[in-house]
């Protein structure tokens, strides 16, 4: 290495944010969120700064979130075929950008901002700069994602992040309580969970009175939210001591993603809540549904906020 240069982490470089009793750590690659506290209880399941981020913890999801079934779609009259992601269940997993070492573009005042650009390639031939704004407030840590298409053709996007919220006491899933309030969901396929039907919450995932998430396994994306009237709504997890975490976001997310995180090794199953606001559902890009189409020249923002509960 060069004279003056500085190991960079395999997970990026670090960015720290305060507010009050709020305090927020971040990865470059993927523009991850690698911590959340407040008073120095965990918001969402943390990841150390020295190795690889584990799976997508806390990364921003575009320019799609979940997957394209296959890696295939059509737009614009055209087949694109995309690298598989997800080689177990052959799809294209979560976008182009979780692996990306995103630019830091300012850090000041409770403000961290990062941007990247997806670039035109085999199996999306547009060009879409994004920017990540994060701020730390008394309120929690806002996101706000803009996406502007720079390319010379209409774009299609969706985007999402995934943390894994945090019920107090840390533990397992199953002990924590649930308010999802959501009146429909998506079914999928057992072993490549591939949509299928759009149904209404049948009682095992109805989690619009907040219960306790037990044995309850869920994968699955949620819709049909009840916003209040100022327009949001807020999906959280509180565990045996009263406390937890939430997620508030607007409608400009209609979906919402919601995993308990089974895994084989039990060291790590059910540790964290995955609870992800979407622009759009799995296979969107096939779909149709809420698939965002951003012209030329023109720009699509969204965000979402975590807070403690």
């Amino acid at each position: 290495m060069g004279e003056g240069s500085a190991m960079v982490p395999l997970s990026g470089r670090r960015s720290d944010l305060r507010s009050g009793r709020y305090s927020a750590s971040f990865a470059s690659v993927g523009a991850s969120l690698r911590s959340l506290t407040f008073d120095g209880r965990d918001l969402i399941l943390p990841f150390g700064q020295k190795g690889i981020r584990p799976y997508f913890r806390g990364a921003v999801l575009a320019p799609w979130p979940n997957r394209v079934v296959d890696g295939r779609y059509g737009f614009a009259g055209t087949e694109q075929v995309l690298a598989i992601t997800e080689p177990e269940r052959n799809h294209a997993l979560h976008g182009l950008v979780v692996w990306n070492d995103w630019q830091l573009v300012d850090s000041s005042a409770g403000t961290l901002q990062l941007r990247t650009e997806v670039v035109p390639q085999k199996g999306y031939p547009f060009r879409v700069a994004l920017s990540v704004t994060y701020r730390l407030t008394d309120e929690g840590l806002s996101t706000r994602i803009r996406a502007e298409n720079t390319g010379p053709s209409p774009a299609p996007f969706g985007v999402a992040s995934h943390p894994y919220l945090l019920g107090d006491g840390g533990g397992r899933v199953d002990e924590w309580t649930l308010s999802l309030p959501a009146n429909s969901y998506l079914e999928v396929t057992e072993e490549r969970l591939i949509p299928t039907d759009l149904l209404p919450v049948p009682e095992a995932f109805d989690f619009r009175t907040p219960r306790r998430i037990g044995s309850t396994y869920l994968d699955h994306a949620f819709t049909s939210l009840d916003y209040d009237d100022g327009g949001s709504v807020t999906v959280s997890v509180v565990g045996p001591g009263g406390r937890g975490a939430g997620m508030t976001f607007d409608r400009t997310c209609p979906w919402v993603q919601v995993h308990t995180a089974d895994q084989p090794d039990e060291s790590i199953s059910r540790r964290g809540m995955a609870i992800e606001a979407m622009t759009c559902p799995p296979d969107a890009f096939n779909s149709g549904t809420d698939l965002i189409i951003i012209e030329p020249g023109e720009c699509f923002e969204t965000g979402w906020t975590i807070h403690s509960v």
